[in-house]
């Protein structure tokens, strides 16, 4: 079990799988998704998550990377934050859990993830951060796993 926060560039990371901050849609964005399918095979990338259309907010799905150094892209889709009266908290970790929860699925044993709804969703870094670290390390009490959360530039 090991838990590490760093800095860096997500799409670099040579993890079993990538997080990618996805929308319900799975369709390409901006921030860290806009990233992630711009190092993929962006096509590829597009087709595979418009084959799965949809995943809701809280839920996770994965693809493969297209190209990427990770063998996967775990799709999460965190909350937009409303003030924190809308179930935020809750939902963001449910997404961390689920992507845990799928990369462990698919045999991965090692992930890294960017710090979800962190960005263009407004969720509060600090509160972001917390959520992250609570449910990260929740899941390792009880499963084997390298996991990295991957700050992006320098805090």
């Amino acid at each position: 079990m090991s838990f590490t926060v760093i800095h860096g560039d997500i799409t670099t990371m040579a993890t079993d799988a990538i997080v990618n901050a996805a929308n319900s849609r799975l369709a390409p964005g901006g921030g860290v998704c806009g990233a992630i399918f711009s190092a993929s095979d962006y096509h590829k990338l597009d087709l595979a998550c418009r084959k799965i259309g949809h995943c809701p907010v809280g839920q996770a799905v994965i693809t493969p990377s297209f190209g990427m150094p990770a063998k996967y892209i775990v799709h999460a889709v965190g909350p937009i934050w409303h003030g924190g009266q809308q179930n935020e908290e809750e939902l963001l970790r449910s997404c961390y859990t689920s992507a845990l929860n799928v990369a462990k699925e698919h045999g991965c044993t090692s992930i890294a993830f960017p710090l979800i709804s962190a960005g263009i969703y407004g969720y509060p870094k600090e509160e972001a951060l917390r959520v992250a670290e609570d449910a990260i390390r929740a899941f390792l009490e009880d499963n084997e796993m390298e996991v990295s959360l991957v700050l992006f530039g320098r805090g």
